[in-house]
């Protein structure tokens, strides 16, 4: 008799973990999707950042490259100078990104 009470008690004991669990998990996973954007978005927007002045970097040193070639006269200022403009491009645009996703 008193075997079967208690394998109720245990069963309504189950019944009432289980749904605090799912209320846990619920409010786990509520607190997940307002804190991960929060980490995400300053960390996207430093790579962006960092990944921008890389490229103005590397921009600048095509830049002097090409200027050096142009002064001295050398087929190969038309490939320094498109490099030097494609990398800029990349650092400009990296930073407004940066600046986009810290506006966001």
């Amino acid at each position: 008799m008193w075997q079967r009470e208690a394998v109720k008690q245990g069963r309504a004991a189950g019944r009432v973990a289980r749904k605090q669990g799912l209320v846990a998990v619920k409010q786990g996973r509520s607190f997940l999707q307002h804190v991960i954007p929060a980490i995400t978005k300053p960390i996207t927007a430093l790579w962006n950042e960092v990944i921008g002045f890389l490229f103005l970097c590397m921009g600048t040193v095509f830049g002097f490259s090409a200027f050096r070639y142009v002064r001295a006269g050398d087929g190969r200022f038309f490939v320094a100078a498109p490099c030097c403009l494609i990398m800029a491009w990349f650092g400009i645009s990296s930073f407004l990104r940066a600046r986009r996703i810290s506006r966001s």
